[in-house]
């Protein structure tokens, strides 16, 4: 079926990505939006923009009933979830189904399914694909999950079952701290999710996670597009991405490509999604851990490198298209990296900044792309994510496209927030990641965090010195030029 209309439920950067992926495929978009959004840049370019609720996420975004209301208001062919809010939400997949309206993802049967991580780890290790060792099942009970542990042994992983984002998830070295964290990752896992159920996993302690897109039609043409090396990390969360991964060689890459497809094919996935995949640095063994049954933050750093448009790709599967290529028709061109650019204080323990950007500038020149939703005026609010925007850069090679996301990132500037930029400079110059040197442990290896609060004291010194050498050209010479110069220093 040709899609000639489609709702975006979602806002922010990827509302906006998927409204210009409409425009260019000839397709009305459907923006919607909450009380907070009403000014947000994916309503003003979207065709149509309907109201669904509060700012509060569970009375809006996360509100089924209202946007499959909009949906038909609109009379929409199609409905795309973004990422985040209910994006892999089988009950969401079905509501579109009953009312006859394309959901722009898997079926629903594989959003249960990939969204219960035991039952899809059980799935592809029956189909061949090395998973992390751990418990076959959710664990019920304490004393349960003691037993498993030490017959796993130490460390281990309590993990929500239903989890994502980093939540859900509790670190345990000994028996001791198992019986502590049992009962605090099952809560925030009811928290967070609304299941407690969890599994016992073993903890790799010096591991990279790389992850591999892949794509799949309705006729079981599947295909993956390379592998993004997402190791940069603080307390689960991904801040830097890039494709390729420095330790994935060629045969690695069909190898662990190949685990990507067979995940995939016995899930009987339609659509976009992304299996992702531990590496023990020790043994450089892979592993399977979860499919995100939807598209990825980092997607851009695949669209680089392989030369497809995935979002566009996504609405032509939806339709019913077969997919366009074979494996052997993609070709990994250069390499690209993404900084997740986030409304946060990294000098202040990253607390959330919010408010009115009164003025921005965003970067461009060859090789530099940004997904954003800022403009002068708009306002980022505390309700949603902190990501207000990705920079990813492209190069012929790693240090052409590190170096175009140096330039990229001294030249973003927006009045009235606060970013993790300075984190990312540090990040880009550190010589352990120029090297490859990298893990989920990375930030905390080379005490990138402290190294930051370092470089801001000294930052700030000389700010100090150079003010009070102004003040002091000031007392010596009459004039207004000089007391322009010290004003221009403190800006």
């Amino acid at each position: 079926m040709k899609i000639s209309k489609l709702l975006i439920a979602n806002r922010g950067e990827i509302a906006v990505r998927v409204i210009r992926a409409c425009r260019e495929l000839g397709i009305k978009s459907v923006a919607v939006y909450s009380d907070e959004d009403l000014t947000s840049l994916h309503v003003k370019l979207a065709d149509e923009a309907y109201h669904i609720g509060a700012a509060s996420p569970a009375e809006s975004y996360l509100k089924i009933d209202n946007i499959m209301d909009a949906a038909k208001k609109a009379g929409v062919d199609a409905v795309h979830p973004g990422y985040g809010f209910l994006s892999e939400n089988e009950a969401f997949g079905a509501a579109c189904e009953k009312e006859g309206i394309i959901f722009v993802g898997p079926r629903k049967e594989t959003l249960e399914l990939a969204g219960d991580k035991m039952a899809c780890k059980k799935i592809v290790r029956k189909a061949g694909v090395p998973v992390v060792p751990g418990s076959d099942d959710m664990v019920e009970d304490l004393e349960e999950a003691v037993k498993l542990a030490n017959d796993i042994g130490y460390p281990v992983l309590l993990k929500s079952a239903f989890g994502g984002g980093g939540r859900g998830i509790r670190l345990a070295n000994n028996e001791e701290q198992l019986r502590q964290e049992f009962n605090m990752a099952a809560m925030e896992s009811k928290a967070a999710f609304g299941k407690s159920a969890l599994y016992i996993e073993k903890f790799l302690t010096n591991i990279r996670h790389i992850e591999f897109q892949f794509v799949r039609d309705a006729y079981g043409n599947a295909a993956h597009l390379f592998e993004r090396e997402c190791s940069i990390q603080r307390r689960h969360q991904k801040l830097i991405e890039m494709a390729p991964s420095p330790v994935v060689d060629k045969e690695t890459r069909a190898k662990v490509g190949e685990y990507a497809v067979l995940s995939g094919d016995a899930v009987d996935y339609l659509n976009a999604g992304t299996i992702e995949f531990v590496r023990d640095n020790d043994t450089g063994n892979f592993y399977f851990i979860e499919i995100n049954a939807r598209l990825q933050v980092e997607h851009p750093v695949t669209e680089f490198v392989s030369g497809v448009d995935l979002v566009k790709l996504q609405i032509a599967l939806a339709s019913g298209e077969e997919l366009p290529f074979k494996q052997e028709d993609l070709v990994l061109k250069g390499a690209a990296i993404e900084c997740r650019i986030n409304a946060e204080d990294p000098f202040n323990d990253f607390a959330p900044s919010y408010g009115v950007v009164k003025d921005c500038r965003i970067p461009y020149g060859p090789g530099i792309r940004v997904d954003t939703y800022l403009y002068p005026g708009c306002n980022v609010s505390g309700y949603y994510d902190s990501l207000v925007a990705k920079i990813i850069t492209w190069g012929r090679d790693f240090d052409e496209s590190r170096r175009r996301m140096l330039n990229a990132l001294d030249e973003f500037y927006a009045d009235g927030i606060t970013t993790a930029i300075p984190l990312y400079k540090a990040i880009l110059n550190d010589q352990a990641f120029i090297d490859g040197d990298l893990s989920t442990a990375y930030l905390e290896k080379h005490k990138l965090i402290e190294r930051l609060e370092d470089m801001n004291k000294e930052a700030i010194k000389k700010d100090r010195d150079a003010i009070a050498s102004a003040v002091l050209v000031d007392a010596l010479y009459e004039g207004g030029k000089s007391k322009r110069i010290g004003s221009k220093l403190w800006k």
